[in-house]
């Protein structure tokens, strides 16, 4: 992959800290794509080509923070990265995701909802079906892994989340979850 230009590479860490602050401040609804490319001083063709919609934007600003999730998820301490049982592993992933998740479940539900079927097609989704997968083989020996780890994450979908949410507050969503994802494995 091409180095990105240096003007280029400004220019985007302006749009990122321009969205961010604006989804902030005024909800990701509240925002629109031209008040993102003047707060953060660039052209709206710009931000247009370099993100595509709202959906590419909230997917770049999420890029990092899934980052330092797959990393911890990969070699970081036990029980969230290797060295720990696998069943710890999967409970401290499933609260580590739903931290994550509700801590940015707006932009979440953007990226995942950006089109049919938007969610199966994030790398990062791959990814934590992989890692569970995994994880579901080695409590599980035998078990079909696969669509096993998608039933799994199906309640961690940002639109259940936000419904959830919505009803019974963050905290008993959480526990709704974690209760639901984590019994079944046992």
């Amino acid at each position: 992959m091409p180095k990105e230009r240096a003007d280029a590479a400004r220019n985007r860490l302006k749009v990122l800290s321009a969205a961010a602050r604006l989804f902030r401040e005024r909800g990701v609804d509240g925002v629109s794509m031209d008040a993102v490319a003047a707060e953060a001083g660039v052209g709206k063709g710009t931000l247009f080509r370099r993100f595509g919609d709202k959906s590419g934007l909230a997917a770049a600003l999420l890029d990092e923070r899934e980052r330092e999730l797959q990393e911890a998820v990969l070699s970081g301490p036990p029980p969230l990265g290797p060295g720990a049982p696998a069943a710890e592993r999967l409970s401290a992933f499933v609260g580590a995701y739903l931290d994550y998740l509700l801590d940015h479940l707006d932009l979440v539900r953007l990226s995942e909802t950006a089109s049919p079927g938007a969610r199966y097609r994030i790398g990062a989704y791959r990814f934590w079906r992989l890692h569970a997968a995994i994880l579901l083989a080695e409590i599980r020996p035998g078990c079909d892994a696969d669509p096993l780890a998608h039933a799994l994450l199906a309640p961690l979908a940002a639109e259940h989340m936000t419904a959830l949410a919505g009803e019974y507050g963050e905290a008993r969503a959480r526990e709704a979850v974690r209760a639901l994802v984590l019994g079944g494995v046992r």
